[in-house]
């Protein structure tokens, strides 16, 4: 046990759980008035119901011995994890530091069925989700199971997290259908300042979900954090000149998309390329993610808040350019094809490719399973209604009189 990686990982797990209510503002501010609550409640219930599923089984299933697909049941119920040490760290840490990760992964899926989804079977749905989809790909990847064999690089979360996210919010959003004044109408954000205060606050809480990641104070941690630092930098910087260039005006919504695009790509990368290949990452990932978004919105697709775009096409660049910008001389692991390993390229475009079809085909499956035990959205009223009031019984905004100002 280390006192230095154990104080680490402490302020890392703080860092993530932001994470989730820095979301919520990200998500709640882009979502109408009449729906902020019950958007920023798709992501903070997640803090409660998967917190505890990942106690209760999750941990077990991603991480206790097992087989190359699932792990076993020896951690269920948190039987055998204690303040031993796993690793440097308490075997606890460790455990609490994983269930952060499970926690937002789920709320993630929220942004793309938001304003019309019941919150009864939204609820149902992440928590299947997280025990079924998110603990076995978590498995695969880190513990042990069959991409990680494989020699597949995922840092902190490209293919677990995002692209297992976003292949769950796409198949939702097609299932569920569109808003009904989707796309006819403009459907406006309600709080940019929201946004940005959501960004920013994610920015911050991914310092721990990447340069945590190393599960140690050590240099492997100082490199995650300088590339989480620089990555999203750079995909800012494109994403301003490419908003410059297609409307002549940066957007303070497309500032806060772009560095949560940017803190996304870096993420299966941060311990395993430089500082500038960072820089480069960052830069690319820009490009499909602003012209996807683009794309997106001439579709009758209503991913709502274009959680496909920012975190599936995201995380596939930045699982992709990890095998790319990957260097052996920077932590031991593994070279990308600039340094002379073709083959990972390959290995990460397999693991993705994994998580797409696994996460889809099971997410489509939960999701007609629960339509048969309860509908999975509003009536057309309610949703005119807002979300706020009837899935909830409360209200954003009052004016002094205490009557609700606007619905929009």
């Amino acid at each position: 046990m280390n006192g230095a990686d154990t104080a680490w990982m402490l302020v890392s797990t703080a860092l993530v759980l932001l994470m989730t209510p820095a979301l919520a503002f990200f998500y709640g501010g882009l979502v109408r008035s009449k729906n902020v609550l019950n958007t920023m409640m798709m992501s903070f219930i997640s803090l409660g119901f998967i917190g505890v599923l990942w106690a209760f089984i999750g941990y077990s299933l991603a991480f206790a011995d097992g087989n190359d697909w699932i792990g076993g049941l020896s951690f269920a119920f948190l039987r055998g994890v204690g303040i031993e040490a796993k690793g440097t760290i308490p075997h606890a840490l460790f455990m609490s530091y994983q269930g952060t990760f499970a926690i937002i992964t789920a709320a993630l899926i929220s942004g793309a069925i938001v304003e019309r989804m019941r919150f009864s079977a939204y609820l149902l749905f992440i928590s299947l989700w997280a025990v079924l989809v998110y603990s076995p790909v978590a498995h695969w990847v880190w513990g042990g199971g069959w991409i990680a064999k494989l020699g597949a690089l995922d840092f902190a979360g490209g293919t677990v997290v995002h692209v297992n996210a976003a292949v769950a919010a796409l198949v939702a959003a097609l299932v569920i259908g569109k808003r009904r004044e989707y796309p006819s109408s403009s459907l406006l954000p309600h709080n940019v300042p929201f946004v940005l205060l959501g960004a920013g606050l994610l920015w911050f809480g991914w310092f721990g979900f990447n340069a945590g990641s190393a599960l140690a104070a050590n240099g492997i941690a100082g490199l995650a954090f300088v590339t989480t630092m620089l990555a999203p930098a750079a995909t800012l910087v494109v994403w301003t000149f490419l908003d410059i260039l297609r409307s002549g005006k940066p957007t303070a919504v497309g500032a806060a998309t772009a560095i949560v695009v940017g803190l996304v790509a870096i993420t299966p990368a941060a311990g395993f390329i430089s500082p500038m290949s960072a820089i480069a990452l960052g830069a690319i990932a820009a490009v499909p993610s602003y012209f996807g978004l683009i794309l997106r919105a001439k579709t009758s697709l209503d991913d709502s808040l274009d959680v496909v775009a920012a975190h599936g096409l995201g995380g596939t660049v930045g699982a992709l350019l990890t095998g790319v910008f990957a260097q052996k001389s920077l932590n031991g692991v593994a070279d990308g094809l600039l340094f002379g390993n073709p083959g990972q390229l390959g290995i990460q475009a397999m693991a993705v490719l994994a998580a797409i079809v696994y996460s889809g085909v099971v997410s489509f499956i939960l999701l007609k399973v629960i339509s048969v035990i309860v509908p999975l959205r509003v009536s057309d009223n309610d949703e005119s209604e807002g979300l706020d009031v009837n899935q909830h019984g409360e209200e954003a905004y009052l004016n002094a009189e205490g009557s609700t100002i606007g619905s929009y």
